[in-house]
C-alpha cells in the first residue's frame, strides 16, 4: 500500500535525520465486515505486519454487494493511479461482473496475485431435521422453493454451488430459493433460523459450528477440512466440487515500480511462518500464483465462469 512511486521506506531519501515516510496500504473490501474477502483482507494485513515484511499499517474501507462489483467500482473511479491501493478480489466477483454484466471488471485493475483457496460448506441450524449431506439433497428434490438457503452474492460460487446441487439432485435450478447476503449478515440469518441452510467458505462458517449455534453438514473440497467433523459432498455420492480463491489486485494505472514493489512484498510473506500459520488458523489453502500468470489465469476464470453460469441456468 504505498503512495504514487513507493516502497515504504526507500522515501526516506532526503527527508533528513533517517525519518522514513510511512505509507499505509489502502485496503478495499467489496463486502460488509465479516465476511470471506474481510478476513482475507485484514488476516493478510496482520500477517504482513507480525511478519515484519511491511510495517507501514493499512486502513480499510467496506463496500458490499452485487458480488463485490459495487466495491469494485468504487475502487476503479476513486484509487487510478494509486500505489498504495488494494482490491481484495476472488471467484465471487469473476462471477458477479459477468452475472451483473457490470461497466467496470478487474481488467480495469492492475492484477497481483491470487493468494488462498477455501472449499465450500453446507451449514444448518442447530435443531435442523437436516443432518446430512442426503437429507439436504432430498429437501432439495421434495421442493427446492421451500429449501432457503443463504450464500453470497447471485452468480457466485456459493449460488452456483447450490445450482450444481439441484442438477444433481433433479431439481429444476429455476426454482431454487437462494438468498444473498454480504459479509457477516448470513451468520445471524442462520443461527436464527431466518433460513433453512447457508452455503459458504468453511472458515466463516467454524466459530459458529463450534459454539453449537449452526452445524456443518458438508464440504465442497475433495479432502476433509481439517478440524471440521463433516464429510466431503464426494464422500456422500455427490458429485460437486466447488473452491472459492481469493486475492489482491492493485489500482488502475498503478506504477510499473510498485507492482513489482507488491509482487515482492507478497513473495516475502508467502515464505514467512507468520503467513504458513495464518492458512493454518483460516483454514486457507495456500493457492499463491502472482503476476503474469495470475493475468491469464484472470482471462481463463472469465470464460470458465461464462461456460458454468450458462450451463447451471443462471447466465441465459
Amino acid at each position: 500500500m504505498l503512495k504514487r512511486l513507493t516502497m515504504a521506506g526507500v522515501l526516506a531519501l532526503g527527508l533528513g535525520a533517517g525519518t522514513a515516510l510511512a505509507e499505509p496500504a489502502k485496503v478495499m473490501i467489496p463486502a460488509n465486515p465479516g465476511g470471506g474477502w474481510d478476513g482475507a483482507g485484514r488476516h493478510t494485513m496482520a500477517a504482513f505486519a507480525q511478519s515484519k515484511v511491511f510495517t507501514d499499517g493499512a486502513s480499510f474501507t467496506n463496500k458490499g454487494g452485487a458480488a463485490g462489483t459495487i466495491g469494485l467500482a468504487e475502487f476503479v473511479r476513486t484509487a487510478k493511479g494509486d500505489d498504495n491501493a488494494l482490491l481484495v478480489t476472488g471467484v465471487i466477483m469473476v462471477g458477479g461482473v459477468i452475472t451483473n454484466q457490470t461497466p467496470v471488471s478487474l481488467k480495469d485493475t492492475t492484477p497481483l496475485l491470487r493468494l488462498t483457496n477455501e472449499y465450500n460448506a453446507i451449514a444448518v441450524p442447530a435443531n435442523s431435521p437436516i443432518k446430512t449431506p442426503a437429507d439436504f439433497i432430498a429437501a432439495l428434490k421434495a421442493d427446492p422453493g421451500a429449501l432457503s438457503v443463504g450464500g453470497g452474492s447471485a452468480g457466485g460460487a456459493d449460488h452456483v454451488m447450490l445450482a450444481l446441487l439441484a442438477k444433481h439432485a433433479g431439481a429444476p435450478v429455476g426454482k431454487i430459493n437462494f438468498v444473498a447476503f454480504s459479509g457477516g449478515e448470513i451468520l445471524a440469518a442462520l443461527g436464527g433460523g431466518k433460513i433453512k441452510a447457508a452455503i459458504s467458505g468453511a472458515s466463516e462458517f467454524r466459530a459458529f459450528a463450534e459454539s453449537g449455534r449452526i452445524r456443518i453438514i458438508a464440504t465442497s473440497g475433495p479432502t476433509r477440512v481439517e478440524g471440521l467433523n463433516a464429510p466431503t459432498l464426494k464422500e456422500a455420492g455427490i458429485p460437486v466440487e466447488v473452491g472459492n480463491w481469493r486475492g489482491f489486485v492493485g489500482a488502475p494505472g498503478m506504477s510499473d515500480a510498485a507492482k513489482k514493489t507488491w509482487l515482492d512484498r507478497f513473495a516475502k510473506l508467502h515464505a514467512t511462518k507468520e503467513w504458513k500459520e495464518t492458512l493454518k488458523t483460516q483454514g486457507w489453502e495456500d493457492a499463491y500464483l502472482p503476476g503474469d500468470a495470475f493475468d491469464a489465469f484472470l482471462k481463463s476464470e472469465d470464460a470458465n465462469w461464462t461456460s458454468a453460469l450458462k450451463e447451471v441456468g443462471i447466465l441465459k
